[in-house]
Formats: C-alpha cells, sequence, structure tokens
C-alpha cells in the first residue's frame, strides 16, 4: 500500500501500535471481515492523488502493495505493507484502525504521528469491491486519493465487497 512518499503508506504506516507481528487475531473475525481480508491478499492500490488548492495540476500517480490484512483486536488492524519512501523500500506490519460504514471497511486514522516523519496524518481510505476512494491530509496539507483495486490472486467465490 508505493510511489515514493506514498500517501497511503503514510497513513497505513502511522499507527504501529505495540502488537507484535505475526500475532494471532484476539478476535474472531465476521464473515464480512474474512473476505475483506481474503481481499487485501497480495493486492495492489493503483490510483491518483491530489493535494488541495492545486486544480489545475495533473493528477499524481500512486500504488500501494498490501502483502495482507488481518484483524489484531477490536477496530487494529495489521496491515503488512510494502512501503517505499526516499531510499527506504521495504515490507512492514503496520497497525491501523479499521471501521466499517455498513458493509464498506475504511481506514479511519486521525491526527497520527510518524516516528521520523512528524505529526498530523489524517487518512479516511474506503474500500467499494475493486474500487479504494478517501481523503488524506498531514498538517496544512491535503487531499484526495483514488484508484482501483489490482489482486494478484482472486479472492474468494461471490463479490469480494464484504456484505454481511
Amino acid at each position: 500500500m508505493f510511489r515514493s512518499g506514498g500517501l497511503l503508506a503514510i497513513a497505513v504506516g502511522v499507527l504501529s501500535v505495540c502488537i507484535p507481528a505475526g500475532a494471532a487475531a484476539a478476535d474472531e473475525m465476521t464473515a464480512a471481515e474474512q473476505r475483506f481480508s481474503d481481499s487485501m491478499r497480495d493486492a495492489t492500490l493503483v490510483g491518483f492523488f491530489t493535494m488541495d488548492g492545486q486544480d489545475e495540476q495533473p493528477l499524481k500517480p500512486e500504488r500501494y502493495e498490501i502483502a495482507s490484512a488481518v484483524k489484531a483486536s477490536g477496530q487494529l488492524w495489521i496491515f503488512t505493507v510494502r512501503i517505499k519512501y526516499g531510499k527506504i523500500d521495504t515490507k512492514l506490519p503496520v497497525t491501523v484502525p479499521l471501521v466499517w460504514a455498513d458493509d464498506t471497511p475504511m481506514v479511519n486514522l486521525k491526527n497520527a504521528s510518524i516516528p521520523g516523519l512528524g505529526a498530523g496524518f489524517s487518512a479516511r481510505v474506503l474500500f467499494d469491491g475493486d474500487q479504494y476512494a478517501g481523503t488524506w491530509k498531514h498538517g496544512k496539507v491535503g487531499g484526495h486519493m483514488f484508484g482501483r483495486i489490482e489482486r494478484s490472486s482472486q479472492p474468494p467465490a461471490g463479490d469480494s465487497k464484504a456484505r454481511d
């Protein structure tokens, strides 16, 4: 979940709370949560982002690689993502809050700090079938992000959008 300085990579990397990598899910997943987890396995978000106040500028491409997304506990999920930022190119397990708007999962990051990158990161990114869309903000700079979800492996039979 990457282009250099990817916004979703930053958003997903923000809340690396103290849950060990590879920790078993503390809560059982509902059928909708399991479908979402399955749909994020080996997924790549390919799209664009905008910056507020730069409406006349061309869209900026973004790419986010997600190896997996697993429920940790309550609303916290561990996303194993590839982060490319400057000279850094690595896979990391990161923990973020995921909430549900009816049957639609949404990363819900609020004014978080990223060690080494600063504070004031926010993002609301929803996943709907083969699409994602949302808003992002870092300090006084923000914008929109949107695109398609490409999967290297097929999700289970049925719609990849969680419905429960």
